[in-house]
């Protein structure tokens, strides 16, 4: 795979034999982007699961103490009075029935998170095949299935993110963006690898981090020493 000249130039920063500290790979990570954009800063983390048993599976989510820099677009499944509810609290869509077709037939996907209330659950059943494979189909354990529909709201805004183990057991997270200062990415890492160690799966025999990179969407991986993240 050809590279630019400027992750060419970027990547140089990075000693690719090295394992950093969190602080270290931070400020690195932030160093070497040099898109035009606001890149996001990502952590994957490859882990000793195999998600094909029930019981090693990781899945939850977590509230960034300084959120994610991304605006979020919400779409809530309701009815009745949920329906005011979610527009009060500040979703972007809300409906039923009728959003089944504009999605399933016209390929709307103008959103980033699907809430539904668990009477509605049975609606949005029938989206599986389109909501599944992007990631999109609310979850009772990502807090996306639940009456509280304010709640729900406020957490996605403030900044919460779902993790979740990939079809090749690796978690793949955002943490904020390239501006973010380097004690506010710092904090979101932490609050989130926190979340992460606690979902460990009880019946995990064996390591559960194998490794950590932490990087920017066009910036190099730097990889992370993770005896010292977990401890």
């Amino acid at each position: 795979m050809k590279r630019g000249k400027r992750y060419v130039e970027a990547a140089k920063l990075v000693d690719r034999s090295n394992l950093y500290d969190v602080a270290d790979a931070i400020a690195l990570v932030k160093k070497a982007a040099v898109a035009k954009f606001d890149e996001t800063v990502e952590v994957h983390l490859r882990t000793g699961c195999d998600g094909r048993h029930a019981d090693q599976q990781v899945r939850g989510a977590v509230v960034l103490p300084h959120g994610t820099g991304k605006t979020v677009r919400i779409l809530v499944f309701a009815k009745g009075a949920k329906i005011d509810e979610a527009q009060a609290a500040g979703a972007d869509f809300v409906g039923g029935e009728e959003l089944i077709p504009k999605i399933q037939n016209e390929g709307w996907l103008d959103f980033d998170v699907v809430v539904a209330t668990p009477d509605m659950m049975g609606v949005v059943g029938r989206l599986g095949r389109v909501l599944g494979p992007k990631g999109l189909m609310p979850n009772p354990k990502a807090g996306t299935v639940t009456m509280d529909v304010t709640k729900a709201i406020n957490d996605i805004k403030a900044g919460k993110i779902e993790y979740r183990l990939d079809k090749t057991n690796i978690i793949h997270v955002p943490v904020g963006k390239v501006s973010f200062t380097e004690e506010q990415l710092a904090d979101n890492f932490q609050t989130l690898m926190d979340a992460i160690i606690k979902a460990k799966p009880s019946t995990l025999k064996g390591a559960y981090i194998k490794s950590a990179t932490i990087t920017s969407t066009m910036g190099p991986g730097v990889k992370l020493n993770v005896g010292k993240i977990i401890g």
